[in-house]
């Protein structure tokens, strides 16, 4: 079958099939005309090659395990725990320092918003003079509408 549709069938674009091709991941046969023709056989290494990359891998990376690749490969494939496991480790890792970044956010988060509660308490006393509370103070560049006058109407 032609890329269009195995591309369909896969669920990917033509693009990437070109892709895993010219990374050595995949060698595909031609037709007399140049069109690339892809077997049953072509298609699974190519949905194998499509789920090493969901997972996490690097095209670099899945060729080191071209063995996985072929349908002979398609079970347990040497090599292949060795680099899943690896690949699991290099996840944990980027995972707790994903969740190191996290806490301190949370922690700049939670500095940040006391100390405007303390700015905001500090500058009470002069919105209380003018008899309103805090959190009815308007944002900057917007002045109170008073008695709901529609302020375009006012302009006029």
């Amino acid at each position: 079958m032609q890329a269009k549709e195995a591309a369909q069938r896969l669920g990917i674009t033509q693009r990437m099939l070109r892709h895993y091709e010219k990374a050595g991941l995949m060698k595909v046969r031609r037709s007399e005309n140049g069109y690339r023709i892809y077997s049953e056989a072509d298609l699974r290494r190519a949905e194998r090659i499509y789920d090493f990359i969901v997972t996490g891998f690097s095209t670099r990376e899945i060729r080191t395990m071209a063995a996985c690749l072929s349908d002979e490969g398609a079970g347990p494939c040497e090599g292949g725990i060795e680099k899943l496991s690896q690949k699991l480790v290099h996840i944990d890792r980027l995972r707790s320092d994903l969740d190191s970044r996290r806490e301190a956010i949370v922690d700049r988060l939670a500095t940040l918003r006391a100390a405007l509660s303390n700015h905001l308490e500090e500058s009470e006393p002069y919105h209380a003079a003018l008899d309103i509370s805090a959190s009815e103070v308007p944002p900057r560049g917007r002045r109170p509408n008073p008695a709901g006058v529609n302020s375009n109407a006012a302009r006029r």
